[in-house]
């Protein structure tokens, strides 16, 4: 389903969301969003990986939107109990002031635990012993949490695909020590060296395609997945987001049956979820990042849902 792309009528109130990204500009986009009595004017504007544009962007549009989204990158990555900083990230906030700016890490915290427990109850997918690639879990503890709680079968691919070495993972436990070992020294390195940004998007690597063919759902990123998955991947599904039309077009291409994005498609593309946090910050006039509980309300008083789309083959459970 895709949301209605429509300026505001004059009966509701306005506001404006913009994210700046490490990514590429060739992947910017506009669209609205109606939540609630508010239209939300989504922007999107990449930076090509240059980290003085990215910064210097923050701070212009500091104070003249209502919140601001920081893609490419990760600001925090939460894992468990524990968060940590992103220093490369943090530095590029220094001078935002005014407006509060959100890396989508709530929201893949709460969203992408809610989709997946409803994809499950509703009967759209059924995870139990089904083989899932998770691409990076650290950055998505949520959906990794709400996975295991479905049932399913997991590789998680955070050295993988991460850091370069063919070390499948498969507990939330060894993940946790994992991450408490490695994440604090990650995150004072730059972010180039573990997520592509700029055109490195673009580029293709042909890294352990096995995990990918042996599996029954690809989960995570996109930009991870786009980057790592081999050329086919007949009858597969896909559970992600931030896919334009073009990556629906690829993954068409390359045989995948289903695709499933976590945030509702707009202007017939899914948009990140540091664009979705802000907007949800934005409609509640939050000056700050909300707790987990905030946005679950948001979530089910604004009716976000997943986007399923068949890509190959009838329509059916996923």
């Amino acid at each position: 389903m895709d949301w209605e792309n429509r300026k505001d009528n004059g009966n509701r109130k306005t506001k404006r969301v913009i994210s700046i990204s490490l990514g590429s500009s060739e992947r910017d986009a506009e669209g609205f969003l109606e939540l609630g009595d508010t239209v939300i004017r989504l922007e999107r504007r990449g930076t090509d990986g240059d980290m003085e544009k990215a910064a210097a962007l923050l701070q212009a549009y500091d104070g003249k939107v209502d919140a601001i989204g920081l893609g490419g990158t990760d600001l925090y990555l939460v894992a468990g109990s524990r968060r940590y900083v992103f220093r490369e990230s943090a530095r590029l906030l220094e001078n935002v002031k005014q407006t509060p700016v959100l890396d989508g890490s709530g929201l893949k915290n709460t969203l992408e635990r809610f989709i997946v427990r409803r994809l499950a109850a509703d009967g759209t997918v059924d995870f139990r012993g089904r083989k899932v690639l998770l691409t990076c879990a650290v950055d998505r503890f949520g959906m990794a949490e709400a996975l295991c709680e479905a049932g399913a079968d997991i590789t998680f691919g955070d050295i993988l695909y991460g850091l370069g070495f063919n070390i499948p993972l498969h507990s939330l436990s060894t993940l946790d020590r994992l991450a408490a070992l490695i994440v604090p020294v990650v995150t004072k390195l730059p972010i180039r060296w573990f997520y592509p940004t700029g055109k490195e998007q673009t580029r293709k690597v042909s890294r352990y395609p096995e995990y990918f063919l042996q599996s029954d759902i690809i989960a995570g990123d996109f930009l991870f997945i786009k980057r790592f998955m081999p050329d086919r991947l007949d009858g597969k599904v896909i559970l992600t987001n931030t896919v334009t039309a073009a990556d629906r077009a690829m993954l068409r291409k390359a045989g995948v049956r289903t695709l499933i994005t976590t945030t509702p498609r707009v202007n017939g593309r899914s948009f990140g979820t540091n664009v979705m946090e802000a907007a949800l910050v934005a409609s509640v006039g939050a000056r700050h990042s909300l707790e987990p509980g905030a946005y679950d309300e948001l979530i089910r008083k604004y009716h976000l849902h997943a986007s399923i789309e068949t890509l190959n083959g009838p329509r059916q459970e996923a």
